[in-house]
């Protein structure tokens, strides 16, 4: 082979080397900054998401997450940035975040590899309650999108499975709520300021923990925070109640209680391709079908 031929040969190697590392890079950027790809591997939010479908999830609502991704899969805390957002995330956008209780229900944590899909309820400065199977918003009744699902399965659920199901957030004797009748519950904008008695503390005991990284306790009337009395707090963070659209199976801020903003990954947009999950079969019907 001549020196001619040996020059072109790796001026196109050069050239599809460099034409794949820009592809990479146009492909990583588009992951970290605008859509992120996820399977939706279960029922829990249909009729909207169907087990089996695959969805884009569009970042600029409530702004893509900038963190150090080595302390998270440490499970170190660590500071989330959000770059500027299109828009804020309103009441009935179907979001998907990370798992708040990927551990144990009494820790507040974010886990990386986790994530839940659920559609937002209630927003901060909201107060929801639920009143025999009647949602509420600032005590107004509030139609749910697939409101068919919601109370006809809480009713058929908790006639089958009474003990098991009855209980929700903060399952404590203090509020003793369950989810027909739940609530009310304030959800805390940042820069809220709540009194700390022994109900705000049953309540928010938690986000407060994860936000200071620090313990909270109540002990003789008093909360207290680090062994400090902690009379009010303020909170640093925005917090979202999320429900599903099919209530009968799924685990959502009615059991684990309020989602950090920080945890959400975007807003989902649409189906991108859908499969049975038993058969393989492709759902045409589907096929970029707009999830609202």
């Amino acid at each position: 082979m001549d020196a001619e031929k040996k020059r072109k040969i790796i001026s196109v190697g050069v050239n599809i080397l460099f034409v794949s590392c820009l592809l990479l890079v146009g492909w990583i950027i588009f992951q970290l900054f605008f859509f992120a790809s996820f399977r939706i591997p279960s029922n829990s939010m249909e009729p909207a998401l169907k087990n089996g479908d695959h969805v884009l999830v569009w970042k600029g609502i409530p702004g893509a997450r900038l963190f150090n991704i080595f302390d998270l899969l440490d499970r170190k805390s660590t500071t989330i940035y959000r770059l500027p957002r299109v828009r804020d995330v309103k009441r009935n956008d179907v979001l998907v975040f990370n798992a708040p209780y990927p551990r144990s229900s009494d820790k507040l944590e974010m886990h990386l590899m986790k994530y839940y899909v659920k559609r937002c309820f209630g927003l901060p400065g909201d107060t929801v309650a639920i009143q025999n199977d009647t949602y509420l918003i600032n005590g107004h009744a509030y139609d749910i999108k697939y409101k068919e699902f919601l109370p006809e399965i809480n009713n058929s659920f908790i006639t089958e499975f009474s003990e098991a199901a009855k209980p929700a957030f903060p399952s404590d004797s203090i509020t003793q709520w369950d989810i027909r009748n739940f609530g009310p519950l304030y959800i805390p904008r940042k820069g809220d300021t709540l009194s700390m008695n022994r109900e705000n503390y049953s309540l928010y005991h938690k986000l407060i923990e994860w936000e200071q990284q620090a313990e909270v306790f109540y002990r003789d009337s008093v909360v207290y925070l680090n062994h400090h009395p902690l009379p009010s707090y303020t909170f640093q963070q925005n917090y979202f109640f999320m429900l599903s659209d099919y209530g009968k199976y799924s685990y959502d801020s009615r059991y684990w209680g309020l989602l950090p903003e920080d945890f959400i990954v975007g807003k989902v947009w649409i189906i991108r391709k859908s499969t049975d999950p038993y058969w393989g079969e492709w759902r045409w019907d589907r096929f970029l079908k707009k999830v609202d």
